[in-house]
């Protein structure tokens, strides 16, 4: 066969292998076979020798080029993926930066993360920070009238002078904060400056604590000594108290208190208990838009309550081991129930109970952001599941009702630190 009509023979030959396809499959060896002039090339090539085990190699080829690009398809999405995820988190860490140093958080914590919070400030916006600092002031002025009507009954010139002082400077803090609130009307101020005024008016604030706390401990001796509620105006990490007893091993129990509360979103961490190796032990929060959660040994279940509306409201959760059965009460009522929380988890002894913040360690790691606003009275706990009826009388101011047989609300039984303050307890005066 003469030499040019061997080469396109060739040509056609590998063509004809190819399937026509548009593939590029790299460097490429090509085998020629003689054949007549008249015959089917195509034919031919099959039939030949090492003709199928080439096809089977294009076809090895073929399939091995598909994957690949369906492994670089599938790299890019990730690669476009992670760089918008980057480009998010840059984005949050330079308004993190204009705002002040801020934690993590897109939810409940997770238990040892070992960060201890004690000296940060709390990082509500401003805006929502002078709303609070109204609704403390507010709050000093209810307590100044109550101390008022106090010393109307026992007559003393030094109680009157220290009123009237305190009077004076809640007259110029409010006269700050409406200046303030002016202020970011105009659109004027900067980050430094809230940050500074907010730490010296908060500063202020802690010492007219003080020194109210001073003067109503003269009326200690004419109450009882469960007649008194905690007050924590502030979302911070420093203010909180601290229950002197622990809690033994429990197979049930039934924890009872009443709570008042506007602050949004979320009221806070009533209480949390953390044991050596378990900062979730038996927690109690409302965190962000989420709903109140019951949290035993960091199994969660969530509750009905509604409670942020700035008025006393009592709640209950009974809990048993078994089947880790549970039942939520809000004033008087239960509203509602649930199971496998926590089975054969009995709770363990030896921890620190904390009212007003939600520990990270033990005793301590806490977060303002989830920080409890407003104020806590009767705060009860029991070794075993209560009645539908002791609950309601609970909830009624009955004379019926029962202090806890583990945990009873009596202030010898209370430690309070940062300012959180003690004062007489209302929402039964308002049911009677």
């Amino acid at each position: 066969m003469p030499a040019g009509r061997v080469a396109r023979t060739c040509a056609l030959l590998a063509l004809c292998l190819l399937g026509g396809g548009a593939q590029d499959f790299g460097p490429t060896r090509f085998i020629c076979t003689s054949v007549p002039v008249d015959a089917d090339m195509c034919a031919a090539s099959v039939a030949a020798g090492g003709a199928e085990e080439l096809r089977s190699n294009v076809l090895q080829l073929r399939e091995t080029v598909l994957q690949q690009k369906e492994t670089i398809l599938s790299q890019k999405e990730t690669i476009r993926e992670l760089t918008t995820k980057l480009g998010r988190c840059e984005s949050q860490s330079t308004l993190d930066t204009g705002a002040g140093e801020a934690r993590t958080g897109g939810g409940r914590k997770q238990p040892g993360s070992g960060k201890n919070t004690m000296g940060d400030l709390s990082r509500t916006p401003a805006a929502e920070t002078l709303s609070q600092l109204g609704q403390t002031l507010q709050s000093l002025k209810t307590r100044l009238e109550n101390l008022e009507q106090y010393s109307r009954l026992n007559s003393s010139s030094q109680t009157n002078s220290l009123k009237d002082l305190l009077q004076s400077k809640i007259d110029d803090l409010e006269r700050q904060v409406l200046s303030r609130v002016n202020t970011l009307e105009e659109g004027k101020g900067g980050p430094r400056n809230d940050t500074e005024e907010r730490v010296r008016i908060e500063s202020a604030l802690t010492s007219l604590h003080q020194r109210i706390s001073e003067l109503e401990k003269g009326q200690k001796d004419n109450r009882p000594g469960d007649k008194f509620q905690l007050t924590f105006p502030l979302r911070t990490n420093y203010m909180y108290a601290k229950v002197k007893k622990s809690l033994p091993e429990m197979y049930a129990f039934t924890v009872c208190m009443w709570l008042k509360s506007s602050a949004a979103p979320g009221v806070g961490t009533p209480f949390s208990y953390a044991v050596p190796g378990q900062a979730n032990e038996l927690v109690l929060i409302e965190w962000g838009n989420n709903p109140m959660e019951i949290l035993i040994n960091d199994k969660v279940a969530k509750l009905p309550f509604v409670i942020n509306d700035g008025k006393w409201h009592h709640i209950c959760i009974t809990w048993t081991t078994r089947d880790g059965v549970w039942e939520a009460y809000q004033d008087g009522t239960q509203g509602g129930s649930g199971e496998n929380l926590a089975p054969y988890h009995p709770i363990k002894p030896q921890g620190v109970l904390v009212l007003g913040q939600e520990q990270d360690t033990l005793g301590g790691g806490f977060d303002a952001t989830q920080a409890f606003v407003g104020e806590l009275a009767h705060f009860n706990i029991w070794d075993r599941k209560l009645t539908a009826g002791e609950v309601y009388n609970l909830a009624t101011c009955s004379s019926k009702a029962l202090s806890g047989n583990v945990i009873a609300w009596a202030e010898s039984h209370i430690e309070i630190f940062g300012g959180a303050t003690k004062w007489t307890f209302e929402a039964c005066r308002q049911i009677n």
